[in-house]
């Protein structure tokens, strides 16, 4: 009987061993595309919804910020200060004796400018922006003369002082001052020119 050759043998075994190893490595190397165009999918996923993310958070800062300066045009045009509503109550406020000479009405603003939203890489608010505001100050100088000679002058600052206007918008903690007052001699006659200033509560619009 003939023997066998085992050098034979091996190369045989070896050469199978082989083809399942390669037959492996292609499997595996399949398996390895697979995962990689399946990670493209998800990446690609996840960066289109993470832009809409974005976006809706952009979109959300624009509708907010569109409100609030709907809220603030709203809120001016119903507070707005109404020169025509001052020169009426005025025109009822009266004393004798006393001639009023000069109305002035002065507004002054302080702006202060907005701040912008801050986010981190991930979209997370790190800091709330703030709007832009303006802080309102307005005062109401009265210039008037008291024809005799300083009695009645005390009177009609009362007198404006107790107008119902001014009580409604100066509040509690304003009130009329009495800023200038200077003897003079007019066609022979004593009398006083002074000075009424009303100072408004500020407002932040």
């Amino acid at each position: 009987m003939r023997r066998r050759d085992p050098v034979k043998r091996a190369i045989w075994a070896a050469g199978v061993v082989g083809a399942l190893v390669l037959g492996w490595s292609g499997y595996l190397q399949a398996k390895a595309m697979s995962a990689k165009v399946e990670l493209g999918h998800l990446e690609a996923t996840l960066r289109s919804r993470t832009n809409d993310f974005y976006q809706v958070l952009e979109n959300k800062r624009r509708l907010d910020d569109a409100n609030l300066k709907l809220s603030r045009l709203q809120e001016l045009a119903t507070n707005r200060f109404l020169n025509g509503t001052v020169l009426d109550a005025l025109q009822h406020t009266t004393v004798d004796d006393v001639q009023l000479m000069r109305v002035r009405i002065s507004h002054d603003y302080l702006l202060v400018e907005r701040t912008d939203t801050k986010t981190n890489s991930d979209g997370l608010v790190l800091s709330r922006g703030k709007p832009a505001t303006a802080t309102e100050k307005a005062a109401l100088t009265l210039e008037a003369r008291d024809n005799s000679g300083g009695e009645q002058t005390i009177k009609f600052r009362d007198a404006v002082a107790g107008c119902s206007y001014v009580r409604s918008v100066l509040g509690k903690t304003n009130e009329v001052k009495l800023t200038s007052s200077q003897p003079q001699v007019v066609d022979g006659k004593n009398v006083v020119q002074f000075t009424l200033e009303c100072r408004y509560p500020e407002k932040v619009r």
